[in-house]
């Protein structure tokens, strides 16, 4: 690779951790409530909001009522969702008379949206209102994001607390990661992506004459909506001519910079990130890459500072960091390659793979943005994954298959983190015969038989749903690529799905009734089967005295550490998933390159 796919990385890093660390400070004060306590009007919001909802804003709550709390939170999400897009033809904000969404997208859309995930089954453009857009996936993409940083922080105070009953207050963690966060971030963000040239109005969409007439393909669908297909499994198409074109306009700036933010992904256009109208500029597309990792990372630094000991945080930060670095130089790396296929025709080759990538971000800032987007939880592309190279397609499903803990979601990346490294000294204490300790607490047999749920629930969800997508009539029929690429797509769908990304490998027809609804279940069941063990390890390391540090004791901070810590999450990854990648992505580059 030359020397300035580093520089760039190397950028990227740098403005990122010198953003991080004062937000990290900040969030710190927030939920030791020094903030309250410095700024007591903030006290007395806090105690009327929590009134207004009905809620003992000094209640602590222990932790099977906090998961309630989290759990009903969400579930009102998904109603409110649903019920939003169903009705939306006959609700205001709606200038293109958009018809309600059918009940399978509907449902999925929900359930993605609440869980963080914000997979898109439908062209938000041509299906969603602008008031769907604002008060139902907007919305959620605050809600959503603060539910992880809920869920991290009652984590954190379960290695603080000591012989403790409760680990706060789910409803006052959420508002305050809302109100004294998430909204103050996106609302300077907007700003900045409104200067740079993203939209933000509620104008009706506008049709512009074209300079010369424009004619393409377009699928031929069934009466059920679904592709048409020849023998041979091919889509059939029709041309259509036109001499005009319809730009979509609306709210987006708002949308956008929550998305990022938040790590939710959700595009107000179908093209996502690689829209001029969500990300117009490579300055644009750099704070955007920023705005993904900004909370991930800044939560290792408040975590550091919250435990009392900086370096714990700087530890979680640097695994986190190497693995990224490591997976963001085989994708930069595969992608500044050319397709062999295309080279044997006798095309250049020397500017490697530009086939599904935006010509004003090139090949470096593509990539990149792929790899950041897939090691935080947030599915915002600006590339079609689909067109990577095997391996430069292999990272993005490989980061996500780690658990998406390299920095991960707002919140999940580092509670996800903070698993493996319960693992990692649990599996250490096995090789040195002690029992093992992190932080001061000791780790039993209830904590690691969360641990093995919070870890295993997400691989079963991802292969379970790839196997019966795969051998089933109604889950191949939605593919449209044959052999190993089309196994990758629906391996990327469900492990898409079941770790909360959102992204997608294109190429699969996933709006249909099986694929709305299967995966459904697994962001579901991805989001909620991790968040429960974790609150139930939080309730019981809370309640647990605090130990002295001895000679004995592993410290879990330093390069040691680190690489232990590396050596765990990659070894978790791999057991899972190597047959699967075998099959897939790694399969189809054996082919590609040996022909």
């Amino acid at each position: 690779m030359n020397t300035s796919l580093w520089i760039q990385i190397g950028l990227f890093l740098i403005a990122l951790f010198a953003v991080a660390w004062p937000l990290g400070r900040y969030l710190a004060s927030i939920f030791d409530e020094q903030l309250t306590r410095r700024f007591i009007w903030l006290d007395k919001f806090e105690y009327g909001f929590c009134r207004l909802i009905g809620t003992n804003p000094a209640e602590d709550m222990p932790w099977q009522r906090y998961a309630t709390a989290i759990v009903l939170f969400n579930v009102i999400g998904v109603v409110v969702v649903y019920g939003l897009q169903r009705f939306q033809s006959e609700l205001p904000l709606n200038p293109q008379s958009l018809g309600d969404v059918s009940s399978d997208s509907a449902f999925n859309t929900a359930i993605s949206f609440v869980t963080n995930t914000n997979w898109q089954g439908y062209g938000g453009e041509s299906t969603m209102s602008y008031l769907t857009q604002m008060l139902a996936l907007t919305v959620q993409n605050f809600a959503s994001a603060a539910t992880g940083i809920a869920v991290v922080i009652a984590l954190i105070r379960g290695f603080t607390r000591r012989n403790a009953a409760g680990i706060g207050n789910a409803w006052l963690d959420l508002s305050r990661a809302i109100f004294y966060v998430l909204l103050p971030l996106a609302f300077v963000f907007a700003l900045v992506l409104v200067n740079q040239g993203v939209i933000q109005n509620f104008n009706a969409y506008q049709d512009v004459k074209l300079i010369e007439p424009l004619e393409y393909a377009v699928p031929k669908n069934n009466l059920d909506g679904q592709p048409l297909q020849d023998d041979h499994r091919n889509v059939i198409t029709e041309t259509i001519k036109t001499d005009k074109q319809t730009i979509a306009m609306g709210p987006v700036a708002s949308q956008e910079a929550i998305k990022l933010i938040g790590t939710n992904g959700g595009g107000f256009f179908n093209a996502n990130s690689a829209h001029p109208f969500e990300n117009p500029t490579p300055l644009t597309n750099f704070l955007e890459m920023i705005s993904i990792f900004l909370i991930p990372a800044a939560l290792c630094f408040a975590f550091g500072q919250m435990v009392g000991d900086q370096r714990q945080g700087w530890t979680i930060l640097a695994a986190m960091t190497t693995l990224f670095i490591a997976l963001a130089a085989v994708a930069l790396w595969s992608e500044s390659h050319s397709n062999p296929l295309i080279t044997q025709l006798g095309v250049d080759g020397s500017m490697g793979n530009l086939e599904g990538k935006e010509i004003r971000f090139g090949i470096i800032s593509s990539a990149l943005f792929a790899t950041v987007t897939t090691a935080a939880s947030c599915g915002a592309v600006n590339a079609m994954h689909d067109s990577f190279l095997p391996l430069g397609g292999l990272i993005p499903m490989g980061l996500m298959m780690l658990g998406e803990v390299v920095f991960g979601g707002v919140g999940a990346g580092l509670y996800g983190m903070l698993i493996f490294a319960i693992l990692a000294v649990f599996l250490s204490g096995l090789m040195i015969g002690r029992t093992p300790e992190y932080l001061g607490k000791k780790i039993g047999v209830f904590e690691m038989k969360m641990v093995s749920i919070a870890i295993l629930v997400v691989p079963l969800l991802v292969l379970g749903g790839t196997a019966i997508a795969v051998v089933t009539e109604v889950g191949k029929a939605s593919i449209a690529n044959p052999g190993a690429h089309g196994l990758s797509e629906v391996l990327y769908a469900f492990t898409s799905a079941g770790n909360n990304n959102g992204s997608a490998f294109a190429g699969l027809s996933a709006n249909t009734s099986f694929y709305n609804i299967l995966l459904a279940i697994a962001m579901w069941f991805g989001r909620f089967g991790v968040i429960i063990p974790v609150l139930a390890i939080a309730g019981k390391l809370a309640a647990k005295p605090k130990l002295t540090v001895t000679s004995g004791t592993l410290p879990t901070h330093g390069p040691l550490f680190v690489v232990l810590l590396i050596s765990t999450v990659i070894l978790i990854g791999a057991l899972n998933y190597i047959p699967a990648l075998a099959l897939g992505p790694i399969a189809e580059h054996l082919q590609l390159f040996t022909r």
